[in-house]
């Protein structure tokens, strides 16, 4: 990696390892805090669920708009609004303004998301896809992981608005780092506009975009469900700690973190069909097991299974998109829809893990979202058919895509 690369490729990583880590400090408490306000399984969806909708019908539109104005303005944008955001936690005190700051937390995220990992992409050498996304990947794995460690301590042993404090301050440190350090790109220095890249419905013509974004959907599926109602689960039927359940949390996010750079590099020089296939396996049981767990150890064996299944899955999946981003010469559109089909899963995931914890228990919503897992596992096998092995270059996944 060459040193203007590194500095880059440093910026991303921090700007958004600390706006990440802030956000990872606060989202697990957050059901609980909900709980204590009085909202039913439903309504704690929903404010998972709303930050899902924001991302959901701007994503698109941002994505497109990184690929044609460039990537610093919509990162240091969106980090910036992060923090602004983090201010309304302080004052909320009702379900509805909590579902609200969350909204607007998601368009902050729909800006920032598309437009860093295509800056990642745009760096990225040919044949070095997986290794480049495992390694920047850790990035929001690592801080997920941390984060609800911290925030259990810090609400245990200080209070709950100071955690909110902390993501705010994080938040703004991130954005510090993107406007201080980040380069603009080159397209934004230059006077020429390139031609418009193709949207997102063009974009899922390409088989290859349209399997990872299905395994993508489902698997976010499942992430909702732990997310949501790991912590509800374990407070209200194993009566455990909030540090205990940062715990649970932190293994979740922790062991996928830890995979992605091996795994990554493993993307570049294996087949990556059959590196989703066994995660996305293990990710399934590890759901189904859920419903036989017993206390502390029994959710966090079943947890960590579920990250392993995570970290074999996403490397691969986000060379893939690398690669064919950098093919359809719509980087910043192709991430975008990958970060769609993640919005759209934690939106129907939470939802639907709300209701099933309302009606039929909330052991049953693991089940349920092991099922899921399962069926948008072979959807994206068939999808993904016939790619091949690769050691270097981009040409064997470009050779299996199909216009639609």
């Amino acid at each position: 990696m060459e040193k203007q690369n590194r500095k880059i490729f440093g910026t991303l990583f921090f700007a958004l390892f600390n706006a990440v880590l802030g956000v990872g400090i606060v989202i697990p408490l957050l059901p609980v805090y909900a709980h204590s306000l009085g909202a039913s399984g439903f309504y704690i969806s929903m404010i998972f669920g709303s930050f899902s909708l924001s991302r959901t019908f701007l994503l698109p539109y941002f994505g497109r708009l990184a690929d044609k104005k460039g990537r610093k303005p919509l990162i240091t944008i969106g980090l910036f609004s992060f923090a602004v955001v983090s201010i309304g936690f302080l004052y909320s005190s009702s379900v509805f303004s909590l579902i609200f700051i969350r909204f607007l937390q998601g368009i902050g995220s729909a800006m920032i998301m598309p437009a860093t990992l295509a800056y990642v992409g745009d760096i990225t050498p040919e044949g070095k896809e997986g290794t480049y996304m495992g390694l920047f990947n850790m990035s929001m794995f690592i801080s997920l992981s941390i984060g609800p460690l911290i925030g259990g301590y810090i609400n245990q042993y200080i209070s709950l608005q100071a955690t909110f404090i902390c993501m705010g301050v994080l938040a703004m440190s991130g954005f510090l780092i993107a406007a201080i350090f980040l380069p603009p790109t080159s397209q934004e220095q230059c006077m020429v506009k390139p031609k418009p890249p193709p949207d997102w419905r063009v974009i899922l013509k390409n088989r290859a975009v349209t399997g990872i974004f299905t395994y993508r959907l489902t698997h976010t599926v499942a992430i909702a469900a732990v997310w949501c109602f790991i912590p509800v689960f374990a407070d209200a039927e194993f009566r455990l700690s909030s540090a205990a359940i940062g715990i649970l949390v932190t293994a979740t996010v922790l062991t996928s973190g830890i995979l992605n750079t091996p795994m990554g590099i493993l993307a570049d020089y294996t087949d990556k069909r059959l590196m989703i296939l066994v995660g996305g396996i293990m990710s399934a049981l590890a759901l189904l097991f859920l419903n036989w767990t017993q206390g502390f150890w029994s959710l966090l064996t079943a947890v960590i299974a579920f990250g392993l299944g995570g970290g074999l899955v996403m490397p691969a999946i986000g060379a893939i998109a690398v690669i064919e981003g950098n093919r359809e010469k719509a980087l910043g559109t192709v991430m975008a829809t990958l970060n769609l089909a993640q919005s759209l899963g934690m939106l129907f995931g939470s939802i639907v893990a709300g209701l099933a914890m309302d009606y039929i228990g909330v052991r049953y919503s693991f089940v349920f979202a092991g099922l899921i897992v399962i069926v948008g596992l072979l959807a994206s096998m068939l999808l993904l058919r016939g790619i091949p092995c690769r050691t270097a270059g981009v040409q064997s996944l470009s050779s299996n895509n199909i216009q639609g």
